[in-house]
């Protein structure tokens, strides 16, 4: 029984509802993706990008209808471009279900209201601080909410589990940020969400093709309504939340629209507020329980990959999120072409991370989660192999408490200081699950990768400090040192 507070959603009229989505042109989306570019534009694209400059959707256009010998050069690309914007660092999280009930009959999704099988629950506050608890133990630093829209699930709902999950500390462990996954809110409830001291607020179009989103999504429920969902996060800035996240769910139209659209709608943040998303995620739909698994407009492994390599030379300095909904093997491969976030040690089913099974369980029980997912390894397990691949796990969370984030978050970045203050960071947060969680191989291998990072720091004015920092974090309680 859920002890929490339930008031009604607020009134949304007279906050934009209707209209203002005009930068979803769909004519002319589809009729740059029916150009055939010539090789020059291809790479005058590429070029731009390289320099570290968001593309314009033209010019996206350009690398979306390229074949052959050129899409090689646009994943190359990406690589390379990941590599000089983000170094090797992969930042982690993982997901928190706290309530799945729903207004809402999305086609696609298990936690739809017209959905018999599925199992209804919202987390009380004992239920709340102790899956964040098992988070912790874990070694996660940081989460995301996810909420169904519903009256129970408001904004003040939302900012009392934000401070909750915030004032849950384990042994040497807590939560250090929060991010949101819920319904479109008006101006106010962005506002209370925000004086929580929440991270990322994200709102996924899910298809930014109207005809498909009226398919899928039922005019007589709340997010029947396209316009109120697209103009979301331009309330959420208005409210001062300048950190958000916009997304697509692949397999509900054709891919190569719908990543069109995301630039579209992160050129149009930028153009508008000053500032494009924080992050960008593109999920594949999964089967889920309850729901048909024909899905004509999947994307194949191969186009996943264009999808990632796309989004990363478009917007070279937006976050991109590889969720646990791909399977590792791909998780792995794709990683390279511009990857900067995963989720690992996930649990969908409300409660799941104490009442399912162990990290290592590979059980799954869809009447009680939104989606079945690929990859169900422990955060131990994606840790090791992270480290084995060269990558520099990271649980940082530095730029969002000291203020560098939306406008500032670009000064710092455009310049590469981010990078710079990035990879101590991380060096850091490592050096904290190394000490507080990793099993010992995973310890061992995390230790000799830091030696390695330290090492190559040398002649750095900050090498000095990091290495005394490490050697604090290892011998003492010390934790949260951050640059």
């Amino acid at each position: 029984m859920n002890e929490r507070r339930h008031p009604k959603l607020p009134s949304v009229k007279g906050e934009g509802a209707r209209g203002g989505a005009a930068f979803i042109d769909e004519d002319r989306l589809h009729a740059l993706l029916r150009g055939r570019p010539e090789a020059t534009e291809v790479r005058a694209a590429l070029a731009k990008a390289m320099a570290k400059e968001p593309l314009t959707v033209e010019e996206t256009a350009t690398l979306l209808t390229a074949d052959g010998e050129l899409v090689a050069e646009q994943l190359e690309a990406a690589r390379a471009l990941k590599t000089a914007v983000y170094g090797n660092r992969i930042v982690l999280f993982a997901p928190l279900y706290v309530g799945n009930a729903c207004v809402n009959d999305c086609t696609y999704c298990g936690f739809r209201r017209s959905n018999p099988d599925c199992v209804r629950r919202t987390l009380g506050d004992a239920e709340l601080d102790a899956q964040t608890r098992a988070l912790v133990r874990q070694g996660h630093k940081r989460l995301i909410l996810v909420f169904g829209e519903h009256p129970d699930y408001d904004a003040d709902f939302i900012a009392e589990s934000v401070r909750r999950v915030y004032a849950v500390r384990e042994g040497h462990g807590n939560i250090r940020r929060v991010n949101i996954n819920a319904a479109p809110l008006d101006r106010a409830g962005y506002a209370t969400v925000r004086d929580a001291g929440i991270g990322t607020y994200q709102v996924f179009q899910e298809t930014y093709h109207r005809a498909t989103y009226a398919r899928v999504h039922p005019r007589n429920t709340r997010k029947g309504d396209y316009d109120w969902r697209l103009t979301s996060l331009g309330r959420a800035m208005e409210a001062g939340l300048d950190d958000v996240g916009i997304g697509a769910l692949f397999g509900l139209y054709d891919w190569r629209f719908e990543t069109l659209a995301l630039v579209a709608h992160a050129n149009h943040l930028r153009e508008v507020y000053g500032c494009g998303p924080h992050t960008i995620s593109f999920p594949r739909l999964r089967p889920a329980s309850g729901v048909a698994d024909d899905h004509p407009f999947l994307p194949s492994d191969d186009e996943l990959e264009r999808i990632v390599a796309t989004l990363r030379l478009a917007v070279p300095y937006t976050g991109l999120i590889l969720t646990a909904r791909e399977p590792a093997a791909l998780r792995r491969r794709v990683m390279a072409y511009g990857v900067s976030q995963i989720d690992a040690g996930s649990r969908l089913e409300l409660g799941g991370y104490t009442e399912v099974g162990d990290a290592q369980s590979q059980v799954q029980v869809r009447e009680r989660e939104q989606f079945e997912l690929g990859d169900v390894r422990s955060l131990d397990t994606v840790m090791r192999e992270l480290v084995d691949d060269g990558y520099l796990p990271s649980f940082c969370t530095a730029c969002y408490r000291l203020g560098r984030t939306g406008e500032h978050f670009m000064e710092f970045a455009i310049p590469g200081f981010i990078k710079r203050l990035c990879t101590p960071n991380a060096l850091c947060t490592l050096e904290e699950y190394l000490v507080d969680h990793a099993t010992p191989a995973t310890r061992a291998a995390g230790e000799a990768l830091i030696a390695r990072e330290v090492a190559a720091m040398e002649g750095d004015k900050l090498v000095s400090k990091v290495k005394d920092r490490l050697a604090r974090i290892a011998t003492s309680d010390e934790r949260d040192l951050v640059f």
